[in-house]
């Protein structure tokens, strides 16, 4: 039995990639702060396993408990593969740095950033005694290895997340049975996110025009097109080795 774990799945991406994991040889753990009941009927209609955990991440303090829950959960069960996908995130707030609240600012740090964070440290703690296959997939965006005006907050946590996935990449290559580790950018996909921003006020974000464009001139992606090429990709014999810091746009295929 493979387990993936997936967060953010109440929509969009998240939810696109747990349809793409529906399997009877397959058991999932989704989280996300509101329940998907329509993904729950769905899995059961695909006689696969789901657990649905929801949980708000910016609450930082309840994750520890969360994922001790989780591998409580799956103690009794034959593991041979275990995943774990870092896919939840917020855009806002987009504003100029000088705009943003300290709210703001900490709500998008601890989405983005701390959480994925808190969960792949306990994730690895946790199954460091499992002589498994284990896998970490962080979502990221270009955000990250571009700047954006009016996205400070967005553009530096996933900078950080970035920059986590390299180091606790080259810790787990010292490990024997060390999770194998990939911070993606998925590109530029047509979910509720997309439509955040093409709402927002153009003197906070200048890109405002562009993003627009993207969607008259069909350059969005569709979630469940992207979701089955990072499932492919997180399957893959070649996940990990090929670099740990990705975008789907510029892989060709995986093996």
């Amino acid at each position: 039995m493979k387990v993936f774990m997936i967060t953010g799945t109440s929509r969009g991406l998240g939810e696109a990639m747990v349809k793409r994991l529906f399997s009877s040889d397959h058991h999932l753990v989704c989280i996300s702060r509101k329940k998907n009941d329509h993904l729950i009927k769905e899995a059961a209609n695909n006689q696969t396993a789901l657990d649905y955990y929801e949980c708000d991440l910016h609450e930082l303090h309840s994750l520890d408990a969360l994922m001790k829950r989780i591998f409580h959960a799956l103690s009794s069960m034959k593991i041979d593969a275990l995943y774990l996908i870092n896919n939840a995130g917020v855009v806002q707030p987009i504003a100029p740095a000088h705009k943003n609240t300290s709210e703001e600012i900490e709500r998008n740090i601890h989405v983005n950033l701390i959480a994925p964070m808190i969960l792949t440290a306990n994730f690895i703690k946790l199954a460091y005694h499992l002589k498994i296959e284990k896998r970490i997939l962080n979502i990221s965006s270009g955000a990250g290895r571009n700047p954006y005006e009016g996205w400070s907050s967005y553009c530096a946590a996933k900078a950080g997340l970035d920059h986590f996935t390299r180091c606790v990449a080259k810790e787990q290559q010292k490990e024997a049975f060390g999770a194998r580790i990939v911070s993606l950018a998925p590109g530029i996909i047509d979910t509720d996110m997309q439509k955040e921003i093409r709402s927002t006020d153009q003197e906070d974000f200048t890109d405002l025009n562009k993003f627009i464009q993207y969607k008259k001139e069909g350059q969005l992606s569709q979630a469940q097109a992207t979701a089955n090429k990072i499932i492919d990709l997180l399957c893959s014999t070649s996940f990990g080795k090929q670099g740990h810091i990705l975008d789907i746009r510029k892989i060709d295929r995986v093996e």
